[in-house]
């Protein structure tokens, strides 16, 4: 047989695999919270906390601190159901909490005084509700004081989207997404610092975000000094500033 006929046979008998080459991650605006939901979140999570004070009904506590827990830490669903007592360090000069993650990796999540005040408002409204605080308790227990599970928690913030006027395709993860976006415009685009507290592997991780931040500084871009004239009903701002101004730059 001569090497093309053998070589025509054996491409027709042997069938070529192509290796599938993985889709990157992706990260869009539509997985994050807008600072205006953000803010109709927490004003609805604050009234489901006083109506569980008000109605002894301490699910409704947890849940406004879960919430607020995901977007001040950014803690992966699994990381929070899994928090202990003994994961708070709750100083009043460097406060963090101490997160096992992926692969029973430690790291330490520095968290705000503002949110540190927050950790010690649901600590006290849990011994209201008799439940115990010792160093191996779970901090978000169950309506049993045991470790609530990470099903039960994706369904509790699934069930507030409706009435909090937000859109339901949100999940809870989207709270990690928002925190990262938002701890990145606050740093000036500190990747490192975000990937330290993401608790990413992966630089390239934290960067899949970058996207996301820039389409939110255009956005901001488009309101920055930008107003309606009073008397055209048009925006002026190029025309009547960048071309000398009120004062033709005699100021």
């Amino acid at each position: 047989m001569s090497p093309l006929k053998w070589f025509t046979k054996l491409m027709k008998s042997e069938p070529i695999h192509h290796k599938r080459i993985k889709s990157p991650w992706t990260i869009d605006e539509s997985k994050c919270l807008s600072n205006e939901e953000v803010t109709i979140l927490r004003k609805y999570c604050g009234e489901i906390k006083k109506q569980g004070i008000r109605k002894r009904k301490f699910s409704l506590i947890r849940t406004w601190f879960t919430v607020e827990l995901g977007l001040n830490t950014g803690l992966r669903v699994e990381e929070m159901a899994s928090l202990q007592q003994s994961q708070f360090f709750l100083d009043n000069g460097k406060s963090s909490i101490v997160v096992i993650g992926k692969g029973a990796k430690r790291r330490s999540v520095l968290i705000s005084k503002a949110f540190r005040r927050v950790c010690l408002k649901y600590f006290n409204h849990k011994t209201d509700f008799g439940y115990s605080i010792l160093p191996d308790d779970y901090a978000l227990n169950n309506l049993k004081g045991r470790r609530i599970s990470k099903r039960s928690l994706q369904k509790f913030f699934k069930n507030i989207l409706e009435p909090a006027g937000l859109p339901e395709h949100y999940h809870i993860h989207c709270l990690r997404h928002t925190f990262t976006t938002l701890l990145l415009t606050a740093s000036n685009n500190n990747y490192r610092f975000a990937q330290k507290q993401l608790g990413h592997s992966s630089l390239r991780t934290t960067q899949v975000y970058a996207g996301v931040v820039e389409q939110q500084a255009r956005k901001a871009l488009e309101n920055l000094l930008t107003f309606t004239s009073k008397r055209n009903n048009s925006n002026y701002f190029i025309n009547h500033y960048l071309q000398g101004g009120p004062d033709d730059g005699q100021s």
